[in-house]
C-alpha cells in the first residue's frame, strides 16, 4: 500500500517597484518548492515618486489594481493562505502608512512589510538552502531597489545581516545615473561615496569565505551576468559574474542612456535606466567584501518566506535573526 505524501501550499504577494508577483507553491514531504501558480501585474512606481518619495495618486491606483487583479479567485478556486508584502518602494515612502490604508480599504489585503535586515535574514535563508552546502560558510549579496541587503554565515540562518541605502534605484536617484555619463571622472566620485558608505560597517562588513561559497541574488546580478555572458568575455556563462566582468560593463552601461541599455542582452527594457546604478553597486559590494566571483541564486527574500511559512506556522517577519 502506498504511503500518501502530505502536501503543503502557501502563496507569497511581493509587491516591488517594478512588479507585484504572486507565487504559490507546493511541497511534498521533503520535495524543493513545487511552482503551482505565478501571476504578474507589471508596475512602474518609480515615475509616481515625487521628490520626498512619496507615492503619488497614480501610484497608489496602480498598487490597488495589481494586488486585486493577483489575488483575484481563478476560475472559482480559492487561493491558500498568502503573506502580501510591499518593499522597500512602499516601505521607505513618506505616506507609507496611507498608501497601505487605502490598499486594504479597497482589496481587503494588508500589505505588510519587512525590515531590510529581515529581508537579508530571509534571503540568506533561501540561498542557503538553494545551495544546500549546510555548515560551510556562504555570504549572500542582494541588490534590491532601495536597499543592500549583506548575510553571512555557517548555519541556517545568518550569523550577521546587514542593510544599505545602496539600492539600484536609490543610487540612480541620488547621483542621477539615468542618462549616459560620459565623464570618467563622475563615475569616479560615485564609486568613492559608494565606497564610502558601505565602509561604513567598518569590521563588520562580512568578507569573502575563504572555503565557502558567494551567492548573488536579484535582478540586477542576473542580468548582469546575462549582459556578460552575450559579451563573451569570459567563460563563466550565466550562472556567474566576476568582478572583472562587472568593470569592463560599467563603461558599456555608462556610454549609453536607457533606450541603448534597454538594447543590450540581458537589460530588461523596465530596468535600464537603473542598470549602471545597479552594476556599480555590485561592483562597489565586491570589492568592499574581496569576492573576485559570484554565483547567481535565482532565490531570495520571496523564496525565504515561502520556505518559512510551508515549514512553520510562525510568521517569518516575527522570527528571530539568530
Amino acid at each position: 500500500m502506498k504511503t500518501q505524501r502530505k502536501v503543503r501550499r502557501t502563496g507569497v504577494l511581493d509587491v516591488g517597484c517594478h512588479s507585484a508577483l504572486l507565487t504559490i507553491v507546493e511541497r511534498r514531504d521533503d520535495s524543493p518548492l513545487e511552482p503551482v501558480l505565478a501571476r504578474k501585474v507589471r508596475l512602474r512606481l518609480h515615475e509616481t515618486l515625487d521628490a520626498t518619495g512619496r507615492l503619488d495618486r497614480s501610484g497608489v491606483r496602480s498598487v490597488q489594481h495589481a494586488v486585486a487583479r493577483t489575488l483575484a479567485a481563478d476560475g472559482g478556486r480559492s487561493l491558500p493562505s498568502v503573506y502580501a508584502f510591499a518593499t522597500s518602494v512602499i516601505r521607505d515612502a513618506p505616506n507609507r502608512d496611507e498608501v497601505i490604508a487605502q490598499v486594504a480599504r479597497t482589496t481587503g489585503t494588508r500589505l505588510r512589510v519587512l525590515s531590510g535586515e529581515e529581508e537579508a535574514r530571509l534571503a540568506y535563508v533561501a540561498a542557503r538552502r538553494w545551495a544546500g552546502d549546510d555548515g560551510l560558510p556562504l555570504l549572500v549579496l542582494d541588490i534590491g531597489g532601495g536597499t543592500v541587503e549583506i548575510a553571512d554565515g555557517t548555519g541556517e540562518q545568518p550569523r550577521a545581516v546587514h542593510s544599505l541605502t545602496l539600492g539600484a534605484r536609490a543610487v540612480n536617484r541620488r547621483w542621477d545615473l539615468v542618462d549616459a555619463v560620459t565623464s570618467k571622472r563622475r563615475l569616479h566620485e560615485v564609486r568613492d561615496r559608494l565606497r564610502a558608505s558601505v565602509a561604513e560597517l567598518g569590521d563588520a562588513l562580512p568578507r569573502a569565505p575563504r572555503d565557502g561559497r558567494v551567492l548573488a541574488s536579484s535582478k540586477t546580478f542576473t542580468q548582469l551576468a546575462r549582459l556578460a555572458a552575450a559579451r563573451g568575455t569570459s567563460d563563466e556563462g550565466l550562472d556567474r559574474l566576476s568582478l572583472q566582468q562587472v568593470r569592463e560593463i560599467v563603461p558599456v552601461l555608462a556610454a549609453n542612456g536607457p533606450a541603448g541599455r534597454a538594447k543590450l542582452p540581458g537589460i530588461s527594457r523596465h530596468r535600464a535606466g537603473q542598470s549602471l546604478a545597479g552594476a556599480l553597486v555590485a561592483e562597489t559590494l565586491m570589492e568592499m567584501c574581496g569576492v573576485e566571483s559570484v554565483e547567481i541564486c535565482p532565490w531570495s527574500t520571496r523564496e525565504g518566506l515561502l520556505l518559512e511559512r510551508l515549514e512553520s506556522a510562525a510568521p517569518a517577519a516575527h522570527r528571530r535573526v539568530v
